[in-house]
Order: structure tokens, then C-alpha cells, then sequence
């Protein structure tokens, strides 16, 4: 028998077998791919990496591969990923001055470490060298991030009727205090908490940044800090122990902030915020559910804004529906967070650093 390739019978019937197995590929890569990218994590290994009751680590940085973490007493601790069993350290000090400095802010560019110490006189160290110095009955700066290698901003509470807010234009060797009159609408004592290191959040060119407080609301700049609007926000606050105290983006228009009062931190009602416009307008968000106060969040990597982690002296809390629900993975107190990648990231508190693995 002859078969002949060219009838419209055998073309037909061959086209529409090749259509049905390339949709069948397509389906199997569409369900791979998602099921990949949206894996639900359920289950957290921690393993320290620091113990040491003598100091408070409230500062945490990753860059190049390295850790880096200030200290209450003092120092700046740094260790590579892969060598952690490593640790060096760096003592900061005026030179003839008995004053320590107490660190719960920290930056790290491309070839600089910065930090700030909390309390009067306020002292900011440029890879251990003192670049400004404040003194004032009431300064105490909070937070740092740099936009770029060239240009940061540090953020500190009420004195002489406005919030203080330093900014360095180029590369930290020098800092300038904003003019009250770029905020506009200041309140009486406003504050911010220098609980994390987090209470600035920084996608290219803007900035948010979440007072607490008597009144908790959120500073918002397109333009790296050369002018500002200041949005409202439903989370607790009222009191001074009360408010933001961590804010994080994933992008520009997605961003989550925690809180609530440090001094009660079973309250799990309006200590949980979500923004989908930018941080124009929040909404409260897993009311009346766990986990109550927490002093820092943050995005995981490459997770289209799902996934969240919370951390607090109270435990370790993990979201993978964008904050709507939160699963408790450990009593393990710590104070800040950082991710090295989309599963692993390291976290500091009282007298520790450790590694966390999510699997």
C-alpha cells in the first residue's frame, strides 16, 4: 500500500496529534513553574552562628557575601557566608574618650561600613572613623539605609520641634540635617523606634519611613529625601511604647509594616498593616491573629510580595499569602532579620546571630 503524505486526511490527523502533545508540554511547564515559584515553606532549621550574653544586636547587614552586625558594646562584628566559624571584630571609639557607643544602626555600601550610635552625643562612624557628632539632652537616632554608594539617610526622634533626619550626599564623609520645613506636618514628640534597624524602607529612588509613637505615621519621598509627604496609618499608637516599628516594600506600590506596644506584645490586633498603593493608604490586616507585637519584617526574595517574615523577642512568624495569615515557626526571640537569598537569611538579638534555614 501507498501512503500518500500529501492527503488532507493524514495532515489533519497529525496536526491536531501535535497540538494536543505541544499543550500538554505547555500545561505540565505552566504547573512546574508555578508550583516552584509559589512552594510553601513549612518547616524552619536554626543554627547559630554567635553566642555571646555580654552584647544586644539590633543592626544587621548583608552584602558581598558577609555578614556584618553592630553592637551595644561598641563593635562591629563580620564573618563571611561560607566561614562562619570566623568572626572579626572591630572596636569604634573616640580616640581619649571613655564614651562606648551603643550601635543599633547600620549600612554597608559597596566598599563602607556605617554606623550611629543611639543616646547623646550622637557619634557616626565612617569604617571606624567618626564623620559627625551631635550633641543634644534629647537626640537618639534610630535607622540608616543608603540609596546608593553615595547617598544615605540616618533617622532620629523629636528634637527642637521636628524629627532629625541626616542625609549625605557624598559617600558619608559628610552629613546635613533636613530642614523641618521639607516634612510639613510635624507632630509634637514623634519618634521612631531603634528596635531593628528597620523602620526605613528604600526602593531605588524612594523612601518610606514609619514614625511611632503618640502618633505612627509614614514619610514618603520620591526623591531621595529632597521632599516628603506624610501619610496616616490605623496601626496601635497613642502611647510611647506603641506603633511601627519595622516597615518593608517589595516594590513600589506593595509594602507591609509591624508593631503594636512592646510592653504588651500578646495585643495581635492593629499591630499588622498592608499598603498596595505605595504607602499612600494602609489597611489593617490578620486582626485578632498571631503573632502579636513584632520589631521587624521583611519580603523574602523572588516571591512576588507572598511571602513575609516577622521576628520579635516572642518568636519567629512566617506568611505565604502576603500577611493575611501567619504561621508560628519558633519561640526563638530575636530583634532584627536579613535575607542572604529566597531560603536562607540570618537574624540577631540578645547576645546572638543565627542562621536560618526555610525549607
Amino acid at each position: 500500500m501507498i501512503v500518500n503524505f500529501n492527503s488532507s486526511k493524514f495532515k489533519d490527523t497529525n496536526f491536531k496529534k501535535m497540538i494536543r502533545q505541544t499543550f500538554f508540554y505547555l500545561l505540565i511547564l505552566m504547573i512546574f513553574n508555578s508550583c516552584s515559584k509559589d512552594t510553601v515553606i513549612s518547616s524552619l532549621e536554626i543554627n547559630p552562628v554567635l553566642i555571646d550574653s555580654e552584647i544586644n544586636i539590633r543592626a544587621l547587614e548583608i552584602k558581598n557575601n558577609r555578614v556584618y552586625s553592630a553592637t551595644s558594646n561598641g563593635t562591629v562584628l563580620y564573618f563571611d557566608i561560607d566561614k562562619s566559624d570566623v568572626i572579626s571584630e572591630i572596636t569604634y571609639k573616640i580616640e581619649n574618650d571613655s564614651i562606648v557607643p551603643n550601635f543599633r544602626s547600620l549600612a554597608v555600601t559597596e566598599n563602607d561600613v556605617f554606623t550611629i550610635s543611639i543616646s547623646n552625643p550622637a557619634l557616626l562612624f565612617k569604617n571606624g572613623r567618626l564623620v559627625y557628632k551631635e550633641e543634644h539632652p534629647k537626640v537618639f537616632y534610630d535607622s540608616m539605609e543608603f540609596w546608593n554608594n553615595n547617598e544615605g539617610i540616618v533617622v532620629g526622634d523629636f528634637t527642637d520641634n521636628c524629627i532629625s533626619v541626616l542625609v549625605t550626599r557624598d559617600g558619608g564623609d559628610s552629613w546635613n540635617k533636613l530642614d523641618c520645613s521639607v516634612f510639613g506636618d510635624i507632630k509634637d514628640s514623634e519618634g521612631f523606634f531603634a528596635a531593628s534597624d528597620t523602620n526605613i524602607s528604600i526602593i531605588d529612588d524612594y523612601t518610606w519611613i514609619a514614625s511611632g509613637g503618640i502618633n505612627s505615621r509614614v514619610y514618603f519621598s520620591k526623591d531621595k529625601g529632597r521632599s516628603w509627604e506624610i501619610f496616616n496609618t490605623p496601626i496601635l499608637q497613642g502611647e510611647s511604647t506603641t506603633g511601627i516599628f519595622s516597615i518593608d516594600f517589595y516594590d513600589k506600590k506593595n509594602g507591609y509594616a509591624v508593631g503594636g506596644d512592646y510592653t504588651k506584645p500578646e495585643i495581635n490586633s492593629l499591630n499588622k498593616i498592608i499598603t498596595s498603593d505605595g504607602g499612600k493608604t494602609w489597611k489593617s490586616i490578620a486582626d485578632n491573629q498571631n503573632p502579636g507585637y513584632r520589631s521587624c519584617v521583611q519580603y523574602f526574595p523572588n516571591s512576588d510580595g507572598k511571602k513575609l517574615l516577622a521576628v520579635g523577642f516572642d518568636g519567629i512568624d512566617y506568611s505565604s499569602d502576603s500577611g493575611m495569615t501567619w504561621k508560628h515557626f519558633s519561640d526563638e526571640g530575636y530583634y532584627t532579620v536579613r535575607f542572604l537569598n529566597d531560603t536562607v537569611a540570618f537574624a540577631a538579638g540578645n547576645g546572638k546571630i543565627s542562621k536560618l534555614y526555610f525549607k
